[in-house]
């Protein structure tokens, strides 16, 4: 793998991370207003989940990209390029429903990162020739 790819990979594990704890951490804020508000208890709990479940895919993906970016043959370019899509898709969720916010620049930027770095990633066949 280039050293780029490698270097695109870090940067949008460490951004997803960063964007997990801050996400996680307005958790108790979400919880708060979902209390003082009078929508259904099951759409308030479904909340809950979907908050923290964004924050947990953040994670799992920043640790697939960390590790993609320390041992470059962890996961095909094509699986990188894939993940990569999915911070990419949310940023547009978030755009859609939400508007312009920091969340969305966030995400965007995570997954554009792990997308050029997954195509800077060398491919299985190459890989293969490269330790024969």
């Amino acid at each position: 793998m280039k050293l780029l790819g490698r270097i695109l990979l870090t940067f949008s594990a460490v951004l997803l991370v960063i964007g997990a704890w801050i996400h996680t951490s307005a958790f108790g804020r979400v919880s708060g207003a979902v209390a003082k508000s009078n929508i259904d208890a099951f759409v308030g709990k479904g909340l809950k989940v979907l908050w923290l479940q964004d924050s947990t895919i953040a994670i799992v993906l920043a640790i697939v990209f960390a590790t993609v970016a320390i041992r470059p043959f962890a996961a095909s370019k094509t699986v990188v390029v894939l993940l990569g899509l999915v911070p990419v898709v949310t940023a547009a969720l978030v755009y859609h429903f939400i508007g312009n916010f920091v969340g969305g620049h966030i995400f965007l930027t995570a997954g554009v990162a792990a997308i050029f770095g997954g195509v800077l990633c060398r491919d299985e066949t190459t890989a293969a020739q490269g330790q024969a």
